[in-house]
């Protein structure tokens, strides 16, 4: 194949996606539930959602013009260990792996099979060129380059294994948002969203917020109350009253709006249910907290006329092609192995 044909894959297995029936999206739904039940039914059309908008023909053209996608040079084998914390989230290294002409080997997470193999087998249906680029297995051995996301802890495990092969390997990170004090509360409901998809399990879930005030906090609670439903689940429910238990018997403060704790902390990653808060008192004294804390940081929410390249409310788990994970450019790394 060549770059055309599986740009052209890639923008029909998106009009596939958004034209799913609603009797489809609830049974895929419905397995991906029984295997991760963090996998709701709102979660994975969420981020179906997410995969069919970005896979347009205009996005995927605008995404490639800037790489050299030649047909010339020999073919690698990549080792791919896929995340499994938010629905089909491993579905952008495949697609780099596969725009850049590559064999795409893959190691699932056993959290996220169901929709992993959905996208593939659909893709396959669509170009059966990608047929022999696709290779499922659980041992990654003797590949030519890895990409891998994990925790810190599986971070070094990988680095052990694949560190003296060519790789991008991923530790954890999480989002922050900014409030800077002229936020409205259509502002603040969209910040639930990158709060609350997911669960907040997602790299891009802010789990901390920065403001200028203490009473913003009461607004932003009041705000986010549309958002009651996540407390109906019941992982999320039980990590809830578990960090509540600790703060009321630890005498910790906190405010609680009755599916959400807040509390004030200089650490970036909140535990589920939780949402961290820290005041700033100047624009440079912001942009130091965020500079030290830049190499843990996936993306900024919010903040506009005081940070660079920040992320409207509301879009933080709507990423574009072009915004890779921790700022690495995947695809250039790819077409660099050629």
């Amino acid at each position: 194949m060549n770059p055309s044909q599986r740009i052209a894959a890639f923008s029909k297995l998106g009009e596939d996606i958004q034209n799913l029936s609603q009797d489809e999206l609830a049974e895929l739904a419905w397995r991906a539930g029984n295997n991760n039940s963090w996998f709701t039914e709102e979660s994975v059309a969420a981020a179906l959602h997410s995969i069919g908008a970005m896979l347009s023909a205009e996005k995927l053209t605008r995404w490639v013009s800037p790489y050299a996608l030649s047909q010339g040079g020999e073919p690698k084998s990549i080792g791919i260990l896929l995340a499994g914390n938010i629905p089909a989230v491993g579905f952008h290294d495949l697609m780099c792996v596969l725009i850049a002409g590559h064999q795409a080997v893959v190691k699932l997470s056993s959290t996220d099979e169901v929709l992993m193999k959905f996208l593939i087998n659909r893709l396959i249906a669509i170009e059966g060129g990608f047929a022999p680029l696709i290779r499922m297995q659980d041992m990654l051995k003797g590949m030519d380059a890895y990409i891998a996301t994990g925790s810190d802890n599986s971070s070094r495990y990988f680095n052990y294994y694949f560190g003296k092969y060519p790789h991008i390997i991923r530790q954890n990170r999480s989002s922050v948002a900014v409030l800077t004090g002229a936020e409205t509360a259509e502002d603040f409901v969209n910040l639930g969203k990158d709060i609350f998809r997911y669960f907040g399990l997602g790299c891009r879930n802010v789990s901390k917020i920065y403001v200028k005030s203490k009473d913003q906090l009461q607004s932003l609670l009041d705000a986010l109350e549309i958002y009651s439903a996540v407390g109906n689940h019941h992982k999320y429910h039980n990590n809830y009253d578990y960090n509540k238990s600790i703060y009321l018997v630890n005498m910790e403060d906190h405010l609680d709006n009755g599916f959400l704790l807040m509390k004030e902390s200089s650490e970036l990653v909140s535990p589920i249910a939780v949402l961290y808060y820290q005041l700033y008192d100047s624009t440079e004294g912001l942009e130091q907290l965020l500079s030290t804390n830049s190499a843990k940081i996936q993306c900024v929410v919010g903040g506009a006329g005081i940070v660079k390249d920040y992320v409207p409310f509301g879009q933080a788990q709507e990423p574009e092609l072009w915004e890779y994970a921790d700022g690495i450019d995947t695809l250039q790394f790819l077409i660099d192995l050629k």
